[in-house]
């Protein structure tokens, strides 16, 4: 559907159904696991809510916080995790993956404090930006390259609790008027 310069791109009932197979891919491969779903703040916190309903074992919830730094990017953790990761089953949870630079060194932090496994549910892969290789052992759609509202992904704090997933077709435009989008996100159904 397309309004005012904004074009759904994954529905809620299309979201719905394929966090709900990702959860039962979970389940199915986690059975004798008791994983540790690790949401990435903030995009992450809607995706990972309604991930863990969906998870039918012993499983446990934290976040995290990433802090970029530094002219190379270089990654660090601004929040940790409240429960130890050491000798756990991990699951990092994404709301998007693009470049791959930011999982790399995630996963490479979390490697380091001697998990038992780790492996990555990415809500969305923008796979056409991708520089480095990273494994997304989870991954719910594959998405182009357009800036993306809604489920967790936001402008400037805004829009994160819009049900569906929204293009934004004229970034500019969102620039000058940050509040285009809300007669389209929270208009009556």
């Amino acid at each position: 559907m397309t309004e005012d310069g904004f074009v759904e791109v994954v529905t809620e009932t299309r979201l719905a159904e394929r966090v709900a197979q990702l959860g039962g891919r979970i389940s199915s491969e986690y059975a004798d696991r008791n994983p540790v779903l690790v949401g990435v703040l903030r995009g992450s916190v809607i995706f990972t809510a309604d991930l863990i309903r969906h998870v039918t074992v012993p499983a446990e919830v934290d976040f995290l916080s990433l802090t970029r730094f530094g002219g190379q990017g270089r990654v660090g953790i601004a929040m940790d995790t409240e429960v130890s990761l050491e000798n756990r089953h991990v699951i990092i949870v994404e709301d998007i993956v693009d470049t791959g630079l930011t999982l790399t060194a995630l996963r490479r932090l979390l490697e380091l404090r001697g998990v038992a496994s780790l492996a990555t549910a990415a809500l969305l892969d923008k796979a056409s930006r991708r520089i480095v290789d990273v494994a997304l052992e989870y991954r719910g759609f594959e998405v182009g390259d357009e800036f993306l509202l809604g489920y967790g992904l936001d402008w400037e704090g805004r829009y994160r609790n819009v049900r569906s997933l929204w293009a934004v077709m004229d970034l500019p435009a969102l620039r000058r008027a940050p509040d285009s989008f809300a007669p389209v996100a929270y208009r009556r159904r």
